[in-house]
């Protein structure tokens, strides 16, 4: 089967073999991809001269059950979320705890997607956020934009910052007022937003030298506030500001609890709810609740399709065009 790699910064298609389907696993026929701009921009640029497949997050039809298998069927659409299970290839075989059903009324290219779903959403819950409380969202690329749209239908008071003017248009136009591309009319506005005391949290999703970015978070939030740090950006800043508001800068790490565990994944064993209230696959669940319920919308932030033989052309989109958003490889039936 083909699948997408990178090696010393390049682009491949290479063929893989299937392999077995253990126990607590589905082998799924792959619908649609989705790349994941900044982690696997960062990972090409650093590909060495070992391959290394790319891609998370994909849906697809279930072809085959493994044992013990009883909650899903041969024929469901599922997404699915979880390197090295999932990735850019024409099948996977993918624990079911990295899986999610979709709803008939929700479009498979956005429910590919579901990485970054489940991503956007263990940051919210990192933030730690209470009904009517504040989150600014500074980055809005495709993971800004659905961390603004999820906290916006938690219903918590959300503003968008990006220096792009067209990423904050495409904010607004999903129903955040306060989105924009002005530091100087973020912070205006921020007072009104919340009532003069700084935000509860910040959020932040952009990537490389971080210094000045949670220095300028640390002046924005309010006393004991949060800076919760999604992106892949160095963490220096000021203890000085940290310590005036005794502030938390916190990582977000992945899609929640679960990831990177052997156990939960590998071995499929899932963690008693009344121990972990939410997993990565259970984000995974709340990602395709919000689609199904239009609490949430990726249409217009997909910005191009390729087909799975054209990706190294999806990644150049990437590399040449700043403001290029979502992006998915499809395959043939």
């Amino acid at each position: 089967m083909k699948a997408v790699a990178a090696l010393k910064g390049n682009i491949l298609i290479t063929e893989l073999e299937a392999g077995p389907l253990p126990a607590g696993h589905v082998k799924i026929r792959t619908e649609y991809s989705a790349i994941s701009p900044g982690t696997e921009m960062t990972f090409i640029r650093r590909a060495s001269e070992k391959m290394g497949l790319l891609g998370y997050s994909a849906v697809g039809v279930i072809e085959e059950l493994g044992e013990y298998v009883h909650h899903l069927q041969v024929g469901q659409r599922v997404a699915c979320y979880g390197a090295p299970y999932v990735r850019h290839a024409e099948w996977l075989t993918v624990p079911t705890n990295l899986t999610a059903a979709v709803p008939s009324d929700v479009q498979p290219e956005e429910a590919a997607f579901a990485g970054l779903g489940a991503i956007a959403i263990h940051a919210l819950r990192t933030a730690d956020l209470r009904f009517g409380e504040s989150a600014v969202v500074v980055g809005l690329g495709i993971l800004g934009q659905l961390i603004a749209q999820i906290a916006s239908a938690a219903a918590f008071r959300v503003a968008g910052f990006d220096i792009l003017a067209h990423r904050a248009e495409l904010l607004r136009q999903r129903g955040v007022e306060d989105a924009y591309d002005s530091q100087e009319k973020l912070e205006e506005q921020l007072a009104a937003l919340t009532d003069g005391h700084g935000a509860d949290s910040i959020i932040l999703c952009a990537g490389g030298p971080g210094e000045e970015l949670i220095n300028s978070a640390l002046r924005l939030i309010r006393d004991k506030g949060k800076i919760v740090i999604v992106g892949d950006l160095s963490t220096e800043f000021s203890r000085g500001l940290m310590f005036g508001k005794e502030a938390q800068v916190l990582i977000s790490r992945a899609g929640g609890p679960g990831r990177y565990d052997v156990q939960y994944e590998l071995e499929n064993k899932d963690y008693p709810i009344g121990f972990v209230r939410w997993t990565e696959g259970r984000n995974i669940g709340e990602y395709m609740r919000l689609l199904a319920e239009k609490r949430i919308s990726l249409q217009g932030l997909i910005s191009d399709k390729y087909p799975i033989e054209r990706a190294a052309e999806a990644y150049q989109g990437y590399a040449q065009h700043a403001d290029r958003m979502g992006t998915i490889l499809t395959y043939g039936k």
